[in-house]
Formats: C-alpha cells, structure tokens, sequence
C-alpha cells in the first residue's frame, strides 16, 4: 500500500450521510466514520476495534484509526447519535498523539472504550497512549456537551506499563458509590498484573492503582457495576486458559481475590486472523452479570469456536458455561470475537440481550479463502433461548483488513449497546477491496439498528466435547495493543 505525507485530521464534527455500504451487506448499514489521516506510520484508510456505549438516547463509539502495525493506531476516532442512532456525527480525539490536532505527545495510540458517568454528566474515552520510547499510559478524554466535543485526554495510570484497559462508571442513584468510575489495566512490567484505578470527581483525576486481593495477573478485564454499587471485573488470566472474576464491594478502595468462571477451550481462528478469548461482559437492571466469549468445547476435536455464556447473580459464584445456539454443533462455522449488550433496564426472565459476534462459514480456510462476517443474535429471556441468527455483513476477505504483526485485524474486541427498550447498536468494523493503494476499512452501524426479537433456539450445558484438547491446553499468545 502507498503512503501519503503526515496531514491533519478533520476538526469538526460533521452529521455523516447514508452511504451505500457494497451489496455484500445482508442488513442496510450506514457509515459513521472514516479515516481521514495520511501520516506515514499508518495504515489508511483502516478503522478497527470499536466499542460502544449508550445512555438515554445518545450513543457513543470509539475506535482506533489509521491502524499501526506494530501496535496502536494515528488517533481514536468516535462516533456519536444523540437520537437513539437516527443521525450520527464524528470526529477525533484531540491532544492524544503527534497527527492530533491539537497534537500531543504519544506517537500511536490504542484500546479505546467508552463509559458515561450519570452524577457528573461527563463522557469518558480510556485509552492506552503509546510512547516510541515502548512506555505506555492509560489516558481519559472528557465530555460534558454529551460527547460533541471532547477534552485533551487527563492522566490515568502514572507507574508501570499498562495494556488492555476499560472503563466503567457506577450510574445507579440509589448506590453508594454512585459517580464513582473504575479503570482497570494490566502492567506488563510486573508480569501482567491486574490494576484497578478510581475517579470520583467523572474522571478528572485517578486515584492510586490497586491489586486484586491475590494479586492476580491477567489481561481484558472489562468492569461492571451491579446496582448495589459492587464492581464486578470478569477479565482473562495471563495466558488466556481461563476466565476469571473478582469484585470491589468498597468504592475501589480494595478489591477481593479472583474466583474461577470457566476454563477456556480454544481453537485457533484460520487465516492469520488476530482474535483471543477476551471477555465481553455486561450487567442488567438486577445485577446480574453476563460474560460472553469464544470457545470450542462444545465442537467434536476443537474444530471451530462458539460464543458461550456465562452469568453470575451472586458476585462470587458463576453459572454453568451455556452454547448461544447460534447453528448447530456439527457446523462448519467458526464464531468469534463476541460483542455483548445488554438493556439495563430490563432483568431476569425478561433481560434484553443482543450479541454481535465475527464468522466464518467454513472454518478450515486459508488467509486467502476464509469469508469473513458479521453476525447477530438476541435474547428476550437472559439468555435461555435466542433468535436465528442474521448474517449482518460480509463476505469480507482478509487482505482487506489493516495488517498488524499479529495478523489481520478487524478488533480484539467488539461491542454491542442496547438503549432502554430499544434496538442493539453494535459498531462494526466493515472492509470492502481497496483502491488506489489504500484500504477501505471503515466503522458501520446497522441502519436503524438491530432488532431484539428472541426466539425458541434454545441455549444448553450439554454435550461439552472439547475438555481439555490439545488446542485448548496450548497457552496462546496475549494479544498486546
């Protein structure tokens, strides 16, 4: 691919139109932003790893833009709608790296999630700001217009070397620790330790970073926050084998010993794509606590990956590991890269789930045969039975991603909203062939959003196969920035 000399990102917001997304899309998509850098260290035109937030009718995405290969990308791009996804603006973060603009001082930079914190009426963006000299921070960028603009990003972690972070916020009135927002990153220079930082002021300052009470190292921990205030962090032990939790019932002010969820069997995704089994978690309106994955137990000889679930009602204790029945076990298909949502405003028996999730047809694929899509599935009962599921779009071919020396990428994870009653938002990463020497890599929302309709497929325990096979025994390489 051909480079361009360094140019400035576009400043301003701007409503973006309905573009004809190629006739590959099985769903009407729309395109909420592109890449509109040419700075020589990048990949242009790539947008990948997009996670989501909604609250009220505004919805809220971040995503790495103008992807590095060795690591981050130029800046973190959003995408905004502050109704209920009708229209959509974007724009890009400022004082975050070099090409910002303003520019600041990291030259790449990666990780970008997004939370809302009620009490202070302020949008977050965590990010994992990447130095040349290889020391890394975790950063926050602000907004308190309801994510119209956004603030030069404030200081989060101050010691270490952080990786993989995520944010959350307690948005529960009735909580004590209502306002408080949670951090958590690992420290790659003491072995992958977890860390859990506090803000109780909507992100303006952090407080020390914290231990798990077994010190526990790991990576991907996404935190949830039940309505009683406790914080829930499902996240992967260090060599991804397993799923594990633990929990703050004190405001952050220290953090409990990780308890087991589930073991991880794990088959590895054909063609160079880069994919691990990083959690995707989420909570509903009683706390109950929804972590989603990629797995192959359930698939005689590890052949392919499902997306399984795990809930957790107690804080300590995690249900049995369920199969989304997404097709049937002797499917050629291989699920992965799972995007959870859930409607906070529903629990229980009538919990709101939509699932978003990566696919290929036939799992036993080539870098230069495998058929990449995009998948969606959804729940009306908590996850007892689910929808047939709807191709959203693809085929994609992989020499259509960004490249990075973990493979073709499209995220190493993705993410789905679900607004009070309403449809599932998941931002997708979506690659048609390129030209004149640049990608076409680009964030898409499904046009009026996802329906969460339900159904009779129902989600089972039995027939676990895999145990513990070769391909699931095998420590797989962490997936970095």
């Amino acid at each position: 691919m051909r480079f361009g000399r360094r140019g400035l990102p576009i400043l301003v917001a701007v409503v973006i139109a309905l573009i004809a997304v190629p006739a590959m899309a099985a769903v009407p998509l729309t395109r909420v932003s592109t890449d509109p850098y040419t700075n020589a260290a990048s990949q242009h035109r790539t947008e990948v790893e997009p996670d989501t937030f909604s609250f009220g009718s505004t919805i809220i995405s971040a995503f790495q833009v103008g992807r590095v290969f060795g690591g981050g990308s130029a800046n973190i791009g959003w995408a905004r709608s502050g109704d209920g996804g009708a229209t959509w603006t974007n724009g890009f973060l400022p004082g975050t790296t070099t090409v910002a603009s303003p520019p600041g001082s990291f030259s790449a930079i990666s990780d970008p999630a997004v939370a809302f914190d009620a009490r202070h009426n302020v949008w977050l963006i965590s990010s994992l700001g990447i130095r040349s000299n290889g020391t890394n921070q975790v950063v926050t960028s602000r907004s308190t217009n309801g994510g119209l603009s956004w603030s030069n990003p404030v200081a989060t972690s101050t010691t270490g070397n952080p990786d993989k972070n995520w944010i959350a916020c307690d948005n529960t009135t009735s909580s004590p620790f209502y306002g408080n927002c949670y951090t958590e990153w690992d420290n790659t220079a003491d072995g992958n330790r977890i860390k859990l930082q506090t803000s109780g002021n909507g992100g303006l300052t952090w407080g020390p970073a914290r231990n798990s009470g077994d010190n526990a190292t790991g990576l991907g921990g996404q935190p949830v926050v039940r309505p009683n205030g406790t914080v829930l962090v499902p996240m992967n032990n260090a060599n991804q084998s397993q799923i594990r939790s633990f929990r703050s019932i004190d405001g952050g002010a220290s953090w409990r010993a990780t308890v087991l969820v589930s073991s991880i069997s794990r088959h590895t995704v054909a063609g160079g794509l880069r994919t691990s089994p990083l959690p995707s978690a989420e909570i509903d309106a009683a706390g109950t606590a929804y972590v989603v994955w990629q797995d192959c137990r359930f698939r005689s000889g590890c052949t392919s990956n499902d997306i399984v679930m795990s809930k957790s009602t107690s804080e300590t204790t995690w249900g049995p590991v369920t199969r989304v029945p997404i097709d049937v076990t002797s499917s050629t298909v291989d699920h992965f890269i799972p995007g959870i949502g859930v409607d906070r405003s529903t629990s229980g028996a009538s919990t709101r789930i939509g699932l978003t999730y990566y696919y290929y047809p036939t799992a036993a694929c080539t870098s230069t045969t495998c058929q990449l899509n995009v998948g969606f599935i959804s729940s009306t009962n908590g996850g007892t039975s689910w929808s047939t599921a709807t191709n959203v779009t693809g085929p994609m071919v992989l020499s259509w991603l960004a490249n990075t020396s973990q493979g073709r990428m499209v995220g190493d994870y993705i993410s789905t909203s679900v607004p009070a009653g309403g449809r599932a938002w998941p931002t997708i990463a979506v690659a048609t062939a390129p030209t004149g020497g640049l990608f076409n890599e680009a964030m898409n929302v499904p046009t009026g959003g996802l329906p969460i309709s339900g159904g009779t497929a129902r989600a089972s325990t039995a027939g676990v196969v895999a145990g513990s096979t070769q391909a699931a025994r095998r420590a797989p390489a962490v997936t970095r920035h």
